[in-house]
């Protein structure tokens, strides 16, 4: 005989469906976990009970399978003020200012109803920031797509960034960078993760913890509807062919209603009149009053009749599941609660007392009267059982790393370049980053384009540089390497600003779990992660795990997107990516080894994702981003570029487009002297690490070496910018000249894209 604990009583809903077998897996937990809820209860669950549980155990919320993993990685250091386990990580700066920072993925709704699940990725990061107490300054997105000489892909692809543009635009938050990339396995499963950067005085910071017994919750901003139900869940289960009908149930944002509650929460906090706020994301009023609660170490009780609704008739069951955009959770000490209303009501809001924290820990909704669910608290947030899935690499994966071109190239050295620019991957992403908004809030310094954003911390010198980055074909070939490779990209776009790395946060993007050569993926990488932060002295902030990103056609290429903020001192000295002007001096820092495994060349030139990528050298890395950040500090740097996707080449050529001459683009004659003896194609198109091109003053080429060598960086002088004609490369063991017309080039590089999405995208 089982006995209810006390305190949990509960009945069903009238009118709900019984809780069978056939319930429970609709509601995808497994025997064992269904066990474990019904031990906890000791009693059988109500609908309502089995949706909340469904919620906080699916993989999006509760990292079941992949939390041991997570606290391998490095979280703390000097500058840390908030790490892992709130809505977003938070990084000291100076003169006592702080960075709030977060990634997360909005995958599965972007792959059914690219618009709005896009537009509601960006809000629900922007609201994870601003509940922190900052205001949001910046946004980034990572995309992945399948090739867009697919029309499904092409139509996603619009889709999504329209979201994107149009909600950050309507907040007025400036996109300042990202990346977008396509390759065969997102066809299924695009990728959509987005990053929000906001500041804040590190005195206000703001924690979304409950705490109080008898203080207030009031439920601020929207209205809730049936929109996003089963978000969360959802977002931990493959996409099939049936995906499509989960169409209704994406979420619909409201750019306009957001800003209303971005400015309102800042001041509610700014006035001290909050004692926690947490968004109402992924499972909603669930998750954010469950998981309040159990960071404080204290029960709540909330009345869904008395929530806001935009429907008639919504059930308990609905409200609490319902993932309604543009909507917080508030927890106020009673007496604050009219001058919460007075500042909604200012900003056109409402906020509602729905409920109230309790001294027993329970988890208790009531309806009209009626207990429809009574939950451990700290066991419904923190119990779900934790898996140790199996790890073993694939054999097709290690053949795939040892495999080598098996044919002759599509073109010679000089033709693979004119290729490797129009590859949508490596072309310019200048169609994309025009739609949004990066220079609302006038404090743009270095915008879109470039190796990282840059922009200034208002009324101060100092400003922060941020990215993301992550190259699959890396992780897909060496989980570990490309683990590492991800940090080191993204340290390199930062420390290229002359901006010093501070930390990071990932959106770890995989397939299913439960297949050992996907854990393994997410195992492996996880290792060089953390390894690369230990490093660079980088910790992890928080992030996201997107998991089960798999459709009909398989699971999509891993891909550990890394969001990176770096500290410039000084934003006058901020270096962009471009060739300045003719004259000034080129200089390669770093080591040539023409490795080409896992490189753009053999993908677009072999059509092979295959061999081992480049090992990745730490202290190598290291050192280059001391380097850059000095130098820039010193001003002896014009522009610095690093070489990643195409070599050295594909650098050149874009820091040769990418100038901002008046009289048109600038050129490059440069001379390599190759002592290494590498082929043309390695020395071109090789993509080792911990290298960049930078160009400084013809006066300054003496001091830069100087201090490189000091830096243990090894540099090259190799030639010089010139006036606008023709991009030459010349090999001095080869005594081989390449040529290319600059505009060919351009023409080839920023065509691309806008080429492919002028043609039917339906």
């Amino acid at each position: 005989m089982t006995h209810t604990a006390v305190g949990t009583e509960a009945h069903p809903f009238p009118g709900e469906r019984p809780v069978t077998d056939a319930v429970v897996r609709e509601h995808n937990l497994n025997a064992r976990e269904y066990a474990e809820i019904v031990a906890m209860l000791g009693r059988t669950p109500t609908l309502t009970e089995l949706g909340i549980f469904s919620a906080l155990w699916s993989e999006h919320c509760s990292y079941k399978h992949t939390k041991p993993i997570l606290k391998t990685f490095p979280t703390e250091g000097p500058q840390v003020v908030q790490g892992p386990g709130e809505n977003a990580g938070v990084l000291r700066l100076p003169e006592g200012w702080a960075v709030a920072f977060k990634i997360e993925s909005h995958n599965h709704p972007s792959a059914v109803e690219p618009y709005q699940g896009a537009a509601t990725g960006v809000g629900g990061i922007l609201r994870d920031v601003f509940t922190m107490g900052a205001r949001p300054v910046a946004v980034l997105n990572s995309l992945r797509l399948g090739p867009l000489d697919e029309p499904r892909n092409r139509y996603l692809f619009s889709g999504i960034v329209r979201g994107v543009g149009h909600y950050g635009n309507c907040v007025g938050v400036p996109t300042l960078g990202g990346e977008v990339a396509f390759a065969p396995g997102y066809s299924g499963n695009p990728l959509v993760n987005a990053m929000c950067v906001g500041l804040l005085r590190e005195t206000d910071l703001m924690r979304a913890k409950a705490h109080g017994v008898g203080n207030v919750l009031l439920a601020m901003g929207s209205r809730t509807g049936r929109d996003g139900i089963h978000g969360a869940s959802f977002a931990s289960e493959e996409l099939s062919e049936k995906s499509e009908a989960r169409r209704p149930q994406v979420q619909v944002g409201d750019p306009f209603t957001e800003k209303l509650l971005l400015e309102a929460t800042l001041e509610l906090i700014e006035l001290g009149l909050t004692v926690g706020i947490q968004d109402m994301g992924a499972a909603g009023l669930t998750s954010s009053s469950a998981e309040m609660a159990a960071r404080g170490g204290v029960g709540v009780e909330l009345d869904t009749s008395l929530v806001p609704t935009r429907e008639a008739g919504m059930t308990p069951y609905e409200i609490m599941l319902s993932e309604s955009q543009e909507r917080m959770l508030v927890v106020a000490e009673p007496h604050r609660v009219p001058a919460i209303q007075a500042v909604c009501a200012k900003w056109e809001l409402t906020a509602t007392p729905v409920g109230r924290v309790t001294d027993d820990g329970i988890f208790r909704i009531v309806h009209n009267g009626t207990t429809v669910a009574a939950i451990p608290g700290e066991r419904l947030v923190d119990g779900c059982p934790i898996y140790y899935p199996e790890a073993r690499e694939s054999p097709v994966a290690v053949a795939r790393r040892s495999a080598v071109p098996s044919g002759p190239p599509a073109a010679d050295a000089l033709g693979a370049l004119p290729l490797l620019l129009a590859d949508p991957t490596i072309a310019s992403k200048r169609w994309v980053f025009e739609q949004y908004d990066s220079t609302v809030q006038a404090e743009t310094v270095l915008g879109p384009g470039g190796d990282a954003g840059v922009v200034r911390v208002p009324g101060t010198t100092f400003g922060l540089a941020v990215t993301v980055d992550c190259n699959q074909r890396y992780v897909t070939l060496d989980p570990y390497e490309g683990g590492k490779a991800a940090v080191a990209e993204a340290a390199r776009n930062i420390a290229c600003t002359g901006a010093v790395p501070l930390g990071i946060t990932d959106c770890l993007n995989f397939g299913n779990p439960d297949k050992p050569e996907i854990f393994f993926q997410f195992r492996e990488a996880c290792r060089g992660i953390a390894d690369a932060c230990r490093a660079f002295g980088t910790p992890v902030t928080g992030g996201n795990v997107s998991l089960y990103n798999e459709s009909p056609t398989g699971a999509i290429d891993p891909t550990p997107t890394i969001g990176m903020v770096g500290l410039l001192a000084d934003v006058s000295h901020r270096v962009p990516s471009h060739f300045q002007a003719p004259g000034d001096q080129i200089v390669l820092l770093g080591t040539s080894a023409g490795h080409l495994g896992g490189s753009s060349y053999w993908e677009v030139l072999h059509r092979l994702v295959g061999g081992a990528p480049p090992p990745i050298d730490l202290d190598a890395e290291r050192k280059l981003q001391r380097l850059l950040a000095a130098a820039a500090e010193r001003r002896l740097l014009r522009s610095a570029h690093d070489c990643s996707d195409g070599g050295v080449a594909v650098a050149l050529a874009e820091a040769v487009m990418g100038a901002p001459y008046a009289t048109g683009t600038l050129a490059a004659k440069v001379r390599f002297a190759n002592p290494a003896r590498l082929t043309p194609e390695a020395l071109l198109y090789g993509e080792d690490g911990a290298r960049a091109l930078v160009t400084t003053l013809p006066g300054q080429v003496s001091e830069l070496m100087t201090l490189a060598a000091e830096h243990g960086v090894p540099a090259e002088a190799i030639g010089r910018v010139e006036g606008p004609g023709t991009l030459e490369v010349h090999l001095a063991d080869s005594h081989l000249t390449f040529a290319w017309p600059v505009a060919e080039l351009r023409h080839g590089y920023f065509d691309s894209i806008p080429r492919r999405m002028t043609e039917e995208t339906r």
